[in-house]
């Protein structure tokens, strides 16, 4: 299994620190944007696509500001952490996006990203 490349992704985003993150992490909130659905047990969030549905460990969940998550599929140490960055001057609010991917689809990833991103920022009315 070879390593799979670390990216970090930055989008700004007009939504308060906390709104967002019920959006990261709440299933209602993340069916919203990330999945069609998203079911949770436990710690076990199962996402749910048109065909097919994946599922993921939540690692961490600090209030306000992040969480983390593992696809239990994934045999490789990688993950991936949604993050709440609030600058401390302007009070801009961006979200952070850690994520792996095999060398050949690190573009793809990233613009599947984008593309999740984009679509949160229709549900929450931002630009």
């Amino acid at each position: 299994m070879s390593d799979k490349i670390k990216f970090e992704l930055e989008f700004p985003i007009q939504a308060s620190s906390q709104l967002l993150f019920q959006y990261i992490s709440t299933p209602s909130g993340l069916s919203e944007w990330f999945a069609d659905n998203v079911n949770l047990r436990g710690e076990l969030f199962t996402f749910i696509w048109d065909d097919s549905e994946e599922q993921a460990k939540l690692l961490t969940k600090k209030n306000g500001e992040r969480v983390k998550f593992k696809w239990l599929d994934d045999d490789t140490n990688s993950y991936f952490e949604i993050r709440i960055q609030v600058d401390g001057i302007t009070k801009d609010v961006s979200l952070m996006v850690t994520d792996f991917a095999e060398e050949d689809e690190v573009e793809e990833t990233k613009m599947l990203w984008d593309n999740q991103i984009s679509d949160l920022k229709k549900v929450l009315g931002s630009s």
